[in-house]
């Protein structure tokens, strides 16, 4: 497994990232999203408002856009005699994020390993400047 990953990493288009989602890649909908994958039962809107540093329209503007695309589930209730917003992943939204994360992990991976070889080669320099 380890050796068709690589192979299939080192050929054409290894940079794509094509799991990346533009729609999950947006700051606020990635703090959104990553707050909610940490808390599956949901979170409470004014929680969550908290927890991403949004304001209330711009925090219920990315929850429909989530919840447009099928990510996020949002039921409005009651609580006492106060209305109260719940938001939480969907199934789906939990899988593709799990995918979103996998992509991103790549990223990191790539950048660190090229980074090392940009080092590797400038170490590689140096030795043959001292040699000759």
């Amino acid at each position: 497994m380890a050796e068709s990953k690589k192979e299939f990493r080192s050929k054409e288009g290894r940079f794509a990232y094509a799991r990346l989602e533009r729609l999950m890649h947006e700051r606020s909908r990635l703090g959104i999203l990553a707050s909610l994958v940490s808390h599956p039962q949901g979170v409470v809107f004014n929680d969550l408002k908290k927890l991403v540093s949004l304001t209330d329209g711009n925090l219920s503007r990315q929850l429909q856009i989530l919840a447009g695309a099928g990510l996020v589930e949002v039921w409005k209730g009651q609580k006492g005699s106060r209305p109260q917003t719940l938001c939480r992943l969907t199934t789906e939204g939990r899988e593709r994020f799990r995918e979103y994360v996998a992509e991103l992990e790549n990223v990191v991976s790539d950048a660190v390993a090229a980074e090392g070889e940009r080092k590797s080669d400038a170490t590689m320099r140096g030795r043959r400047e001292e040699l000759a």
